[in-house]
């Protein structure tokens, strides 16, 4: 890639897709979004790269359409990682103060940091992303940056995001046998809410739900910080599963009915309404209710966000985000989705729509398909934008995010 830093590269590595998104930054700021490269993807099982030739295959063909477009060549980018193995914990550092006048200094916030990584860790992981939460100075919960205050102790609660040591070492070498060196590693709900959650969402609380094909990645902020993040097991795939199963048919038929006629919730399908099945596949001959599959749909959203729901208790925050629920993702296209969230969640929900102001291939921006490669891309620009505050460190060996301070923080809008 050009040595202009105002080119940045993400690239989001998918069950079924891989996406590449290449920025330019114009003269006042803006954001041009100048080539967009989608391919399907066949070498991921349930998050996990199972075929690494198929995989480097489709992140080739994504790169390959995206520099076209753009006139770039591309050879390193941040990359967005999910999965089975992302987990996320709290854990609290606590240190004395190291200068006579009691000043805090951004070295003592680093040692309390430092203090908090030193958890028991549990075997064949790697810290992903270590996250401040709260700053505690002699027992006083200040929340903030405590730089230039004064006190005897400091005391952090950051959020430790994980993953496994495999899963990673798997992406690396995928990745390098596309040609790409990634300068970062980002847990991919992280990046999807740089594109479309705002600053305020962030602080007031609230929580982003990316259904993919196979997981469903969720990250809870509050007061700007990503307080828990996770993935569960259930995407849009095992809604076709489902249908496919349900209707006794196959499972292109199945998602084809789910696209065309799919509703998250049964109680807004006519009970009238049928659908024709000879219309899709010459080899069908039934019609079948279109609320028996709204029916099926609903079921299995359902499950995904009592999850969700369950995630949030766990924390004590699932009745208190008043921001509520973004929702985005594949999965997310399925008409009334927001109502049936709504409701299991007991919140306020919405589907995505990028906050940044964007020009170039806008048109892609409004597809919740491409939201984690535009944020990835986001992000990148706002790493070189300011080191202080997206201080990622690539490892030699695993290649992965050491720590985080305050993503966020003097970026969205």
């Amino acid at each position: 890639m050009s040595s202009n830093h105002e080119v940045q590269v993400g690239i989001d590595i998918g069950t079924t897709k891989v996406v590449t998104c290449i920025g330019a930054v114009n003269q006042v700021g803006d954001i041009d979004i100048i080539g967009i490269g989608k391919s399907l993807n066949q070498g991921i099982r349930k998050g996990v790269i199972v075929d690494v030739e198929e995989t480097v295959s489709a992140i080739s063909s994504s790169l390959e359409e995206a520099e076209k477009m753009s006139g770039f060549h591309i050879d390193s980018a941040v990359v967005g990682i999910s999965g089975p193995y992302i987990e996320s914990e709290q854990s609290r550092g606590v240190i004395a103060i190291g200068r006579q006048d009691g000043e805090i200094t951004i070295e003592d916030t680093d040692r309390a940091i430092e203090a908090a990584k030193a958890i028991p860790s549990k075997p064949n992981r790697e810290n992903l992303h270590i996250i401040p939460i709260s700053y505690i100075i002699d027992g006083i919960d200040i929340t903030k940056d405590p730089v230039g205050m004064t006190g005897t102790r400091l005391e952090v609660l950051t959020n430790i995001v994980s993953c496994s040591s495999n899963a990673i070492k798997s992406l690396n070498r995928t990745l390098s046998q596309a040609g790409i060196t990634p300068s970062d590693m980002i847990f991919s709900a992280i990046s999807t809410a740089a594109a479309l959650m705002t600053k305020r969402q962030m602080e007031i609380g609230s929580v982003l739900v990316d259904i993919g094909a196979a997981t469903t990645s969720y990250a809870v902020f509050e007061n700007g910080e990503v307080i828990t993040c996770g993935v569960v097991p259930i995407g849009s795939m095992h809604i076709t599963n489902d249908i496919a199963i349900g209707l006794r048919t196959n499972i292109d038929l199945a998602e084809t009915i789910k696209i065309k006629y799919g509703c998250a919730m049964s109680s807004k399908v006519d009970e009238s309404e049928e659908i024709d099945l000879s219309r899709l596949d010459k080899s069908e001959t039934e019609s079948i209710k279109t609320k028996y599959v709204s029916e099926i749909i609903e079921a299995r959203l359902n499950e995904l966000f009592i999850m969700i729901r369950d995630k949030l208790s766990e924390i004590e925050t699932e009745n208190n985000l008043p921001a509520g629920v973004v929702l985005t993702g594949g999965g997310a296209k399925l008409a009334n989705l927001v109502d049936l969230a709504k409701e299991t969640l007991r919140l306020p929900a919405s589907i995505g729509k990028p906050v940044k102001e964007m020009t170039g291939l806008i048109d892609k921006c409004e597809d919740p398909v491409y939201s984690t490669a535009i944020g990835l891309m986001l992000l990148n620009k706002n790493k070189q934008k300011s080191a202080n505050t997206f201080n990622f460190k690539v490892g030699e060996i695993n290649g992965v995010v050491d720590k985080i301070r305050s993503i966020f923080k003097n970026f969205l809008p």
